[in-house]
């Protein structure tokens, strides 16, 4: 017979994930240390397997990944399922979690989410990630939807393709015409070049493109983390980089841009996953998204 997973074991284990520590679990819990810790051990022996790294702040590991993101949507089913009997707290808003890549976050997904209803009131909960790391925080339970590039389903979740962001090559005119010669992949291979960080891979693998699988963009690169500061830094000409079409179009218009490869743009196809919940509050969030994103992306 398949032994069941005690609810407060299970909540227990999903207080010392968030908390970080066993002490602050427990203080949060109002119960002792000593009392999380047995919680703890009593749900690996269930389980029969280990369920946290137990390092500062602790981790969980992939089994107790299973059981953080099983304790969050189980909260996420009581509190949809309080709101329903009229037992929710006065002004207790529902918290929707979702991770989000930086550039999405910073042209179409903030509109996308202003055109849920606010009643009942919903908090958001935004995490920034790259999309191509955004469903590992969905596999670990720590958000409960996540735009990606990934088209495979996260365990428990469900997908939709929401549709592509074209990225354009470009720089500064005074860039270009300093950096940026003929054959068009030998100079990107040499030029300084603009990364959003250490693992962004985009402008490596366009000049990959351009030259038939070979080398990479130049060593010589600047990292700017936001979205935002990627497209100023371009244009204020300290190296080239693939910049989302949305916000080169205007920069392109008016010549603080220009153009490196017109018929070389890079689309990034994105999907919407979230968990398989019967929630009102994320199915609502889900539709927007969709909706927005039908009319932002290609």
């Amino acid at each position: 017979m398949m032994p069941e997973l005690p609810l407060d074991q299970v909540r227990t284990l999903l207080a010392v994930v968030d908390e970080g520590t066993f002490d602050a679990a427990a203080a949060a819990l109002h119960v002792t240390p000593s009392a999380v810790s047995q919680r703890v051990k009593a749900l690996e022996q269930r389980t029969g397997r280990v369920l946290l790294v137990r390092t500062k702040p602790v981790r969980p590991t992939e089994s107790g990944e299973v059981v953080v993101r099983f304790a969050r949507q189980l909260a996420r089913l009581e509190r949809d399922a309080r709101a329903e009997l009229g037992m929710s707290g006065d002004g207790e808003p529902t918290r929707v979690s979702i991770a989000v890549n930086a550039d999405s976050l910073s042209t179409w997904f903030l509109g996308a989410i202003t055109r849920v209803p606010q009643e009942p009131a919903l908090c958001f909960e935004l995490r920034r990630e790259d999309e191509t790391r955004t469903a590992a925080l969905l596999r670990e339970g720590l958000v409960m939807a996540a735009v990606t590039s990934s088209p495979d389903p996260v365990a428990g979740c469900s997908v939709r393709a929401l549709g592509r962001m074209r990225y354009l090559a470009a720089a500064s005119p005074a860039f270009a015409e300093k950096h940026l010669g003929e054959p068009l992949r030998d100079a990107l291979a040499n030029a300084p070049v603009m990364a959003f960080d250490r693992r962004d891979d985009l402008q490596d693998a366009f000049v990959r493109r351009l030259g038939r699988g070979r080398g990479g963009a130049s060593p010589v690169r600047h990292f700017v983390p936001t979205s935002e500061g990627f497209v100023e830094a371009v244009t204020a000409g300290l190296g080239w980089g693939l910049v989302p079409e949305v916000q080169a179009d205007r920069l392109l218009r008016e010549g603080c841009l220009v153009s490196l490869a017109p018929d070389r743009a890079v689309d990034v196809p994105l999907y919407w996953q979230q968990w398989k919940l019967d929630s009102p509050a994320l199915a609502a969030v889900a539709d927007a998204v969709v909706t927005a994103a039908a009319e932002a992306l290609r």
